[in-house]
């Protein structure tokens, strides 16, 4: 049986690590380093999407009451609620902002950059300090 707080606290430190790997696409971006920012982004794009596979098995297919009893434990509903309406439509956009990426459509890139920003900080600020751990 996996521990809940183990696959939190795991997903925790992948939501961090690959935070910073964005932050490092767009320092490669700021200096003018296309192809690092689009290799940097291939990697959190695969990265992001086995992280949302293995949760999906493991809270889908493994443990399925798992995270119910360990959220309605911990009266965390709301905080869950409300990473989701930042994290969903963030992991939506992934594919939109790849494929924008790599066919050079740069200002539909953009556009989708902006608001993938905003869901992907309510995502890291949801996921890493309100969703418990322990």
């Amino acid at each position: 049986m996996l521990a809940p707080e183990i696959v939190m606290m795991s997903l925790k430190v992948a939501v961090i690590a690959v935070t910073v790997l964005l932050l490092a696409s767009l320092v490669a971006l700021a200096r003018g380093n296309y192809r690092l920012h689009g290799r940097i982004n291939m990697v959190f794009f695969v990265l992001t999407l086995a992280a949302l596979g293995g949760l999906e098995v493991i809270a889908r297919v493994l443990e399925p009451q798992m995270f119910d009893e360990f959220i309605a434990a911990r009266q965390a509903t709301g905080a869950l609620n409300t990473h989701l309406m930042f994290s969903m439509p963030a992991a939506l956009l992934l594919p939109f902002m790849l494929f924008t990426g790599l066919r050079h459509k740069r200002t539909a890139h953009i556009a989708l950059a902006i608001i993938f920003s905003v869901l992907w900080a309510g995502t890291f600020i949801t996921g890493v300090f309100f969703l418990p751990h322990h």
